[in-house]
């Protein structure tokens, strides 16, 4: 255990405050007792010392123990007994910390409204204290206690001001810190099913094929499990690389993206292996081909590679066509499939309003400014769109 959490250091640690607020209490009385007891009054301008204003001193001074549990009591108290002790003519000048001090804790810890009206008080009676003033400095006092009081609110309620200002930006980062979890939690989300929703139809579509036929066609049984293990070792792949970049020691933007990740010019691969799995894939790209950035080349692959997955789950004979257009400022990808699976009519609705593949595709959109359509084409079938900006050099986002 650490020294620092110790239960006796916890102890010492939390009784520390206390003892200090003890010590400047005392402390203070023994200071303006020896001051009002020594101090030269030859002309005998205030009422002699005895065993009243020593009471009074200390009915100032010791309630400030209690200042920060208890501000505004021990004001309205301290005040009291600094007009009581104005009023009877001691020597004045002693009293006027333990007022201004309070004044100050009602300010650092009570809402504006309050340390307004307590400043008014205070001021009234420090402002009485002035007649106590030698002669030919009664002006010079009232300003000094008007602008000790007043500073002694402002300050105060810049110290209150400040701490919930610490206060709110502390929450603030906290609701940072929570958002960011939650934002990786669903990166983490959308690779997984990205990674093994794809790979698992496809192993799941060729190991039932091979079933199927393992003793009628075995030539055709052992080319769906020769599929369905590359699709695995793929998947395994894909998972190590996604996995390098999450445990990266530097945490990167949401949309970073790693070496090796999949991306358009992967297409080719992606159809064949769709194709292989019982679905035909025709890929088509028109327009003049350059770079994409790493996050928009992988977000459309990412959004293919759902539409095919989809297409072999709930249409598994429909011939799909896949075609990427490349423009000068925006790459569009639309993946349609012919309607002619069994299963097409009656999931179409659900394929373009639930799933979380759907959910996925429109997240990884959103973060690059693209959008995704998801519905039924009009001549049958489903079809899948995707548009995204591309920032080219020269021409701006």
């Amino acid at each position: 255990m650490q020294l620092s959490a110790h239960p006796a250091a916890v102890r010492i640690r939390s009784g520390l405050p206390v003892a200090g607020e003890v010590v400047y209490a005392v402390g203070s009385l023994w200071i303006s007792s020896t001051m009002l007891r020594n101090w030269p009054d030859p002309e005998g301008y205030w009422r002699d010392t005895d065993a009243l204003a020593y009471a009074l001193l200390a009915a100032v001074y010791l309630p400030l123990v209690l200042r920060r549990r208890f501000p505004v009591a021990v004001l309205t108290s301290t005040g009291l007994c600094v007009a009581a002790y104005f009023t009877l003519g001691y020597y004045h000048v002693v009293a006027v910390c333990g007022l201004l001090l309070a004044l100050y804790t009602v300010a650092s810890l009570r809402p504006r409204t309050v340390s307004a009206r307590c400043v008014g008080g205070a001021l009234l009676v420090l402002l009485w204290g002035t007649r106590l003033a030698e002669p030919g400095i009664g002006p010079l006092s009232v300003a000094f206690v008007t602008v000790a009081a007043i500073v002694c609110w402002v300050v105060g309620d810049g110290s209150r001001r400040l701490r919930e200002l610490t206060r709110q930006l502390r929450l603030e980062q906290e609701a940072k810190a929570r958002r960011a979890v939650v934002e990786e939690r669903v990166r983490i989300a959308r690779e997984l099913h990205d990674v093994i929703a794809h790979h698992v139809s496809v192993i799941a579509v060729q190991t039932g094929l091979a079933g199927y036929v393992i003793t009628s066609d075995p030539t055709t049984a052992r080319r769906a499990l020769d599929t369905a293990g590359g699709s695995a070792r793929e998947a395994l792949a894909e998972m190590r690389r996604m996995l390098v970049l999450l445990r990266a020691p530097e945490p990167g933007p949401a949309d970073a993206v790693g070496p090796g990740m999949p991306g358009l010019a992967g297409l080719d691969d992606l159809a064949r292996r769709v194709g292989e799995a019982g679905v035909p894939v025709d890929v088509r790209v028109t327009g003049t081909v350059y770079a994409l950035p790493s996050g928009i080349d992988l977000c459309a692959y990412r959004v293919v590679q759902e539409a095919l997955t989809n297409v072999l789950r709930h249409a598994p004979a429909a011939r799909t066509t896949v075609r990427v257009h490349y423009a000068e400022d925006e790459v569009r990808v639309r993946v349609n499939d012919d309607g002619s699976g069994h299963a097409v009519a009656r999931d179409s609705a659900a394929r373009a309003t639930t799933g979380q593949g759907l959910i996925g595709m429109r997240e990884r959109a959103t973060i690059y400014h693209g959008t995704v359509t998801a519905e039924p084409a009009p001549e049958g079938g489903f079809e899948v769109s995707l548009r995204i900006p591309v920032p080219r050099a020269g021409r701006g986002p």
